[in-house]
């Protein structure tokens, strides 16, 4: 039987979606092993165990799904949201747990709230531009960054940044303070579509042994 073929995010998510598909008896062989291993390689497969892995990165998982070329994913809600793919997010993995949120300096903290033509710096100007735009119906300036966006309102680029936190360290390291709070985010298990149907009973049977370990925590 051909193997399911699942995307994961390269770094400590997977490591954290590995453990959980060890825990729900999805792993079988030396796979979960070599993933580990911290390697080179890009795709785990053994011939004993039902599903193959291949690393991404993190905001090209939803990509791979959508189009086919996985058949499930573990993918950051941020990435969701950004990627806007036609998929099937099926379960929330509880893993990766942190906020995405506007911050800036204390000094723009007023503007933040009431201000208009706000500049925003950000690595997900999609999201950004729901939640103020079409949201809060404000007119704001998106400037997008692939780096440290905190750097942005230090040096005067932007008033505030949107942006993923996990405990507010760099935040507050840097002289920033969360201003509000967008959504949460967290690791969601995702299913292409065509896949669905062709492997129905499959991913059925993995996405219940999955949810019994969620809810042994």
């Amino acid at each position: 039987m051909k193997p399911l073929v699942c995307a994961l995010a390269k770094g400590r998510l997977a490591d954290a979606a590995v453990d959980l598909f060890g825990r729900a008896g999805e792993l079988k062989g030396g796979i979960r092993a070599e993933i580990k291993k911290k390697s080179r390689r890009l795709i785990f497969s053994d011939e004993d165990s039902d599903i193959s892995f291949f690393m991404a990165k993190a905001s090209d998982v939803p990509t791979y799904v959508d189009y086919g070329a996985a058949d499930i994913g573990v993918a950051g809600k941020d990435a969701l949201l950004e990627g806007r793919r036609n998929l099937y997010e099926v379960l929330d993995l509880g893993i990766g747990v942190c906020r995405m949120v506007v911050a800036g300096p204390e000094s723009a903290r007023e503007l933040a709230r009431r201000g208009n033509n706000l500049r925003v710096a950000t690595k997900y100007p999609r999201t950004a531009i729901d939640y103020f735009a079409r949201q809060k119906q404000r007119s704001v300036e998106i400037i997008m960054l692939n780096g440290s966006v905190e750097l942005a309102p230090m040096v005067g680029l932007a008033d505030v940044i949107v942006d993923i936190v996990e405990t507010g360290g760099t935040l507050r390291e840097n002289g920033l303070a969360v201003f509000e709070e967008i959504t949460p985010i967290s690791a969601r298990l995702v299913v292409n579509r065509a896949s669905m149907k062709i492997e129905h009973a499959r991913i059925v049977e993995l996405i219940k042994n999955i949810e019994a370990v969620l809810k042994k925590g």
